[in-house]
């Protein structure tokens, strides 16, 4: 991305190579890939460097802002970002009435934790009901029945939910959020990273190594 200056003042930010006229001189879009920055800079065009932007997940980010650095020269980006709320809230409407459903109860914009425990469930079902075959036929067939390791695992798996759901209750605020989503690491004596120490707890599942011979 590139920056035309003028006067010490951004004129325009240029997301992708134009045709530029310039002091009514009218310079073909390849100058942006053929030339060089000396050259560039000589009719006002700078590079613009990328900001930091939030994390969707947690994170709204603004528009960006731009500032240009004669010294440096170069446009810099910036970013503000917001945390999305954790929290349930009322949905309202721009008078700041309550947005009501087709019976007239109040309506809700779902916090992070509400959704983030919704998934939990989401991926829960979808761990165990690769059994359901076995229900089916123990019901079609009564002489078979559900084996143990399977009874066992998909106990497991609720129990599993259960406390991922604790965790997300649990989260105090943002910081303690995220951390839900964090995996712990194993470093060696350089600081790399060599193995996962422990899973984030979202997404910390028993495994499936007994049952998968059940799995369909």
């Amino acid at each position: 991305m590139w920056a035309y200056i003028k006067d010490n003042k951004i004129e325009e930010i240029i997301r992708f190579p134009k045709t530029m006229v310039i002091d009514d001189v009218t310079h073909s879009r390849r100058i942006f890939t053929a030339w060089s920055w000396t050259e560039l800079n000589n009719i006002g065009i700078y590079t613009v460097e990328d900001g930091t932007k939030g994390n969707d997940n947690f994170e709204y980010t603004s528009q960006p802002t731009y500032t240009y650095s004669a010294s440096g020269k170069k446009v810099t980006t910036a970013y503000t970002t917001t945390d999305r709320a954790l929290d349930d809230t009322e949905a309202k409407d721009e008078s700041g009435n309550n947005i009501l459903d087709e019976k007239g109860n109040k309506t809700y914009n779902y916090g992070l934790k509400t959704q983030a425990k919704e998934k939990a469930k989401q991926q829960a079902n979808s761990l165990i009901n690769r059994f359901n075959w076995l229900v089916e036929r123990s019901i079609y067939d009564s002489s078979k029945s559900i084996p143990d390791a399977v009874k066992t695992y998909v106990a497991a798996i609720r129990t599993d939910c259960g406390e991922i759901e604790t965790a997300i209750d649990g989260a105090s605020d943002m910081t303690a959020f995220k951390a839900l989503y964090q995996d712990i690491y194993n470093y060696n004596s350089d600081g790399e990273i060599v193995s996962v120490k422990t899973v984030a707890r979202v997404n910390r599942w028993t495994d499936d190594y007994d049952v998968k011979s059940y799995t369909r």
